[in-house]
């Protein structure tokens, strides 16, 4: 059994989309958080992390936090076709 409470494991999970993106510009990596999280995360995983994140010692990545508080100026480094999980694959197959 995880010792992690909820919200600290909502931490590290927004703070590993923080690491995938962390080798872009940092406003195309906050973009790319802002949008991961808002295409995969619910509601309320989001209402959560917001609450919980803006804490000094909440652990959370300046860049996830940021993805977080701010509308990203700039788009996102995800092709647009995996932007919306119901048309990642679209015309990518020809299997039945």
């Amino acid at each position: 059994m995880s010792a992690l409470t909820s919200d600290e494991k909502l931490v590290r999970m927004a703070n590993q989309i923080a690491t995938f993106f962390r080798s872009y510009p940092d406003e195309e990596a906050v973009a790319g958080i802002h949008k991961h999280i808002v295409a995969f995360w619910t509601p309320k995983m989001r209402r959560a992390l917001e609450g919980y994140g803006p804490n000094s010692d909440s652990g959370l990545d300046p860049l996830a936090l940021r993805a977080l508080q701010d509308t990203p100026a700039a788009d996102s480094p995800v092709r647009a076709a995996t932007r919306d999980p119901h048309l990642q694959g679209a015309g990518a197959s020809d299997a039945g």
